[in-house]
């Protein structure tokens, strides 16, 4: 894979990263359906830890023999999670109504399929 494709997805991944960072402080589990009717403080424990397994799964395979594959997914997902953002922007309790959050939302979801249809053509 040519470096460029490699940074862009490495600097799309830190832009999830930073993105989830932000959800903990706007307390994104008031949006999921099983969390949100959990107290706070133990949603935001089960919400966070939940990112244990999906980020050590997700460097697991960027390190392994399914690296290409693993890019494909992630760049789906972040499209995807991009658009759903986008349909929960009315939702009343979404507190990512700001230009900071909405920016590494909506950038991720562009550089997604930008990189993806970088390495179509590639």
């Amino acid at each position: 894979m040519p470096d460029f494709l490699l940074v862009l997805f490495l600097f799309n991944f830190s832009l999830f990263l930073l993105h989830e960072m932000d959800a903990v402080r706007r307390s994104e589990w008031i949006l999921f359906i099983v969390l949100k009717d959990m107290e706070d403080s133990k949603a935001y424990k089960v919400f966070t830890f939940i990112h244990l397994p999906l980020y050590t799964i997700i460097l697991s395979l960027l390190f392994s023999q399914y690296q290409i594959i693993t890019f494909w997914f992630i760049d789906a997902f972040l499209i995807i999670h991009a658009i759903l953002h986008l349909f929960f922007e009315k939702h009343l309790r979404n507190g990512f109504k700001n230009t900071f959050s909405r920016l590494i939302i909506y950038f991720m979801g562009v550089l997604a399929v930008i990189h993806l249809l970088l390495l179509f053509n590639n």
